[in-house]
């Protein structure tokens, strides 16, 4: 317990799924946690949920796909609470149907990249220049950035942030601030669940299917946020740059 104890952590994507596991759980270890999305309804009844188990929590609806909300949202937070010890890109979206290289279209291109790599960007820009020695950054990319398996649109906004998770990284590391990523397999969500299975490129789905065991176990919110509950307190001070797939070894 109390291993976030007086840090303010920012959660992107805070009003469900593992967002809201990990804002749920870093406020149990004593964090300050800021929760951020665009629904804010679904946002507000996290936040509510978080004062009722004796939390603290500041609920702030952002939409990191518009290029000046990741700025109005570090400030907003530095303006009340002083400092950003933590940054937890978690928000992000998915293409309907996992359309490989030679079926993806440009809306869905456009559309994921907007959120996945450029709202991850912006985040990580506005709040890397506020942070201080000790301060940590995870990211949350996508077993389907590692291996490719996924819709080629998907797969290249999770494999970019697998690349800028090392850049920033090393541009850091004489500062003392941290950033790590975790590669999530399937995770039990509202978003995930949403897939409809006649939707799927069966060839995609078919060629994914010869690289992974689809009958592993697939994460729920909670395995996920227990490691970044971990990359983000200072029991992994020595790690930075790492990347990290979870996937019940599903991939092997």
């Amino acid at each position: 317990m109390n291993r976030l104890q007086d840090k303010v952590a920012v959660i992107t994507g805070g009003n469900s799924g593992v967002g809201a596991a990990t804002a749920k759980l870093f406020a149990a270890e004593g964090a300050t946690v800021v929760i951020t999305a665009r629904r804010e309804a679904a946002l507000e009844q996290i936040a509510n949920e978080i004062k009722q188990a004796g939390g603290t929590v500041l609920a702030i609806s952002t939409d990191i796909s518009k290029p000046e909300d990741p700025e109005r949202l570090m400030q907003t937070v530095m303006d009340k609470f002083g400092k950003i010890d933590i940054l937890v890109n978690n928000a992000g979206i998915l293409e309907e149907g996992l359309k490989p290289i030679d079926r993806f279209s440009d809306e869905d291109l456009d559309r994921i990249v907007e959120t996945n790599q450029k709202g991850t960007m912006r985040c990580m820009r506005a709040a890397s220049s506020r942070m201080k020695a000790g301060a940590s950054i995870v990211n949350v990319a996508s077993v389907a950035g590692y291996e490719g398996c996924g819709g080629a649109a998907y797969v290249s906004s999770k494999a970019a942030i697998i690349g800028v998770t090392k850049h920033t990284a090393l541009r850091f590391q004489a500062q003392g601030i941290r950033c790590n990523a975790i590669c999530p397999g399937t995770i039990v969500t509202p978003m995930t669940s949403s897939m409809k299975a006649d939707a799927l490129d069966q060839d995609m789905f078919g060629a994914m299917s010869t690289h992974s065991n689809l009958r592993t176990q697939p994460c729920m919110p909670e395995d996920v946020a227990n490691i970044l509950l971990f990359l983000a307190s200072d029991e992994s001070r020595a790690m930075t740059g790492q990347i990290m797939v979870t996937d019940f070894g599903a991939s092997l």
